[in-house]
């Protein structure tokens, strides 16, 4: 029996942001399958529409900053500017190229400047579609015998509905959210263990809930993230009534919502949480600053003794009631991003920098039902150390053993992730015949497989 804090007290899921994005360029198949080489339960794709609607991974509709469009002298006419959720952004857009131009573009590291090594895979990975992704989950679930899921996320949905227009300045009017849904039924891909929808903004779940789903008999399990949900300023301003504004979306919520809870924290109350729960969520995915507050540093720090000071954040040392109020009104909690270099760590309140392992541990701790992580090998080791501290107790042995396995076919080193089995990150490494032979006399003794 388990006994993490976990709303079902079982291990939380370790999810791939967008891939393995620590490591290869993010939204690219290399990137999800090294994702679940690493021992991402769940992959992330986040979706965006093309002109003929088709439905690909990006983080933004804007591909100047992950493909190599900029300098495609053949799309030089698409370049243009358009107002995305209330800003301005100069670029190339997706919905204003259909599928097969798409698919001539490479992708890009979208921070090379902190990911260099990320860089040298530039333009070797096309830009998957949805359909791609899911095939290729299930190539790799037949090749490990794991199952494993998606969380894919709806971006701009009141963009590409609503207030969007194409380069010709058109309604773009494609209802994302639908079209997602479409995508799964069509590809039979519709179990609620293995496909969970996620996004920022609240009245396309609501949508999706209350009459896409049910319109195409499935029942998929659904994310509200928290850190900016733009269809509330959407929807709250009379002067986009023409294009469908309508504050009434949210009235079955019974929250005393406004324009400004878009931004401020209208959305972390105990009784937005029940709401969200009673009316259309089952898990809510926040920032995580949200559980584990920080302060700015008046002062970078060099955290790493490379000359560069990066650290710019520091713990209070308090943890909020957001886990728990979340977990009171039936909801798991699966907070974003953990990621692996400088400028995105922080500092402990005692004043040392807090490893990324520390920081997937301290949410584990207080009870995180998964976390969204760009290092899915870090995240893995994390879950494993705390399975360690509790004595291997409800720990999945053949998921161990496969693990082992695929970090030997990866590096010729018998390993499991995060703790001191071989793992070259720890200087401790142990007589694997040795264990075996304990595991043996462990289940000639008692009937169970154990160290």
């Amino acid at each position: 029996m388990n006994d993490f804090n976990t709303l079902d007290g079982n291990a939380p899921e370790v999810i791939g942001h967008r891939g393995a994005s620590g490591y290869r360029p993010e939204h690219t198949l290399e990137s999800y399958r090294l994702a679940i080489e690493l021992g991402a339960d769940v992959v992330e794709p986040d979706l965006v529409v093309t002109r003929n609607g088709v439905l690909i991974a990006r983080h933004e509709n804007d591909l100047s900053g992950t493909t190599d469009v900029s300098e495609r002298p053949e799309f030089a006419d698409r370049e243009t500017t358009k107002e995305i959720d209330g800003q301005e952004i100069t670029g190339w857009f997706a919905e204003d190229f259909t599928l097969a131009e798409i698919k001539t573009l490479y992708a890009r590291e979208r921070i090379p400047e902190i990911r260099p090594d990320n860089a040298e895979y530039d333009d070797l990975y096309r830009i998957p579609t949805l359909d791609e992704i899911i095939e290729l989950v299930r190539q790799e679930e037949a090749r490990t015998g794991r199952e494993i899921g998606i969380i894919p996320e709806t971006k701009h949905p009141t963009f590409f509905l609503q207030e969007g227009t194409y380069l010709d300045g058109t309604a773009i009017q494609q209802d994302t959210s639908r079209l997602l849904i479409d995508a799964l039924v069509r590809a039979e891909f519709t179990d609620p263990d293995r496909v969970t929808i996620q996004s920022f903004e609240l009245g396309n779940l609501i949508k999706l809930q209350q009459e896409i789903m049910s319109e195409a008999d499935v029942d998929l399990p659904l994310v509200q993230l928290l850190g900016g949900s733009y269809d509330l300023a959407f929807n709250f301003d009379p002067g986009k009534a023409s294009l469908g504004a309508d504050p009434s979306v949210y009235d079955e919520l019974g929250l005393d919502l406004s324009m400004e809870s878009a931004v401020n924290e209208d959305l972390v109350s105990a009784e937005a949480l029940q709401a969200m729960a009673r009316v259309y969520a089952e898990a809510i995915g926040p920032y995580k600053d949200y559980i584990r507050p920080v302060v700015e540093l008046e002062t970078p720090v060099d955290g790493n003794g490379d000359g560069r000071a990066e650290i710019t954040r520091k713990l209070t040392g308090e943890t909020t009631s957001l886990v728990e109020e979340a977990h009171a009104a039936g909801l798991e909690v699966v907070p974003y991003t953990l990621r692996r270099e400088e400028s995105f760590l922080s500092l402990t309140p005692e004043g040392k920098v807090e490893t990324p392992t520390e920081e997937a541990r301290a949410l584990i701790e207080i009870g995180v039902d998964g976390f969204f992580t760009d290092n899915p090998d870090i995240g893995r080791g994390a879950v494993n150390q705390e399975f360690e501290a509790r004595n291997w107790e409800g720990a999945d042995w053949n998921a161990i053993a496969a693990e082992a396995t695929r970090n030997f076919e990866r590096t010729g080193t018998w390993y499991v992730s995060g703790i001191g089995l071989g793992d070259p990150d720890r200087a401790e490494v142990t007589d694997w015949n040795a264990v075996a032979a304990q595991v043996e006399a462990n289940y000639a003794a008692t009937g169970q497989w154990f160290v």
